[in-house]
């Protein structure tokens, strides 16, 4: 689903991503885990080009979409979520989702009534606005709003912040519930117990490179790299 081979990634003149390179298959969940620095959220806003990589190649289904903007990126099927989930405060729960429940090139997007019934919470909070919902209710609301465009492929920026356990598992739940839709999800994140439980392979993220690959089952025996790059 997604290749991304040995991109570099500037902010200014400070070099962010060094030679990354990272895949996604169909229906799975990739992690992306490091420390607050390390590059996970400029990895996903480089994939969505929001930051232009400098060099490298990104591909989506064997498509290079390194120098595509990203409006075309979304509308080829790739989905993004932001750390801080981007919802219009002043639109109703009914007026965000609407914003990307749209026909796109090749098809139709999902209507909003099929996103009612992936998130039930959400209907019953169809006219209340953005900025009254709780911090759990907010990151549904992105990820559903994410899935209008009907995405083969979700990037999710630690959409576990601010979640109560309860909430979390909740979360959890419904992301592993995408894998039945054959969507791919590339999850950046620090919560590192969170990703662990939904994730089948992980990728460690340290000063923009990457310093392990594997199986999550794998890295749950490797407690030196999970303390040495994670703090756990």
């Amino acid at each position: 689903m997604l290749e991304v081979h040995e991109i570099n990634t500037y902010y200014g003149r400070s070099h962010i991503l060094f030679n990354l390179s990272l895949n996604v298959e169909i229906g799975e969940i990739v992690c992306l885990l490091g420390r607050n620095g390390s590059g996970k959220t400029t990895t996903l806003r480089s994939i969505m080009r929001l930051t232009p990589t400098q060099s490298g190649s990104i591909k989506l289904e064997g498509m290079e979409i390194s120098k595509r903007p990203a409006f075309q990126i979304w509308r080829m099927g790739v989905g993004y979520v932001p750390e801080h989930r981007g919802i219009f405060p002043g639109l109703t729960v009914h007026e965000n989702l609407w914003i990307t429940h749209r026909p796109t090139r090749g098809g139709s997007g999902r209507t909003i009534k099929e996103t009612y019934d992936l998130f039930p919470t959400l209907k019953q909070l169809d006219r209340r606005q953005g900025d009254r919902l709780s911090g759990g209710q907010q990151q549904m609301l992105a990820i559903a709003r994410s899935l209008g465009g009907n995405p083969k492929l979700l990037l999710l920026d630690e959409p576990s912040t601010g979640l109560s356990p309860l909430v979390l598992r909740d979360l959890g739940e419904k992301i592993e519930g995408f894998r039945e839709r054959k969507i791919a999800i590339l999850l950046a994140e620090q919560n590192v117990k969170f990703a662990m439980d939904i994730g089948h392979r992980v990728y460690i993220l340290n000063k923009g490179e990457i310093s392990y690959e594997g199986t999550t089952a794998e890295l749950q025996h490797r407690k030196d790299l999970m303390k040495k790059y994670l703090g756990v």
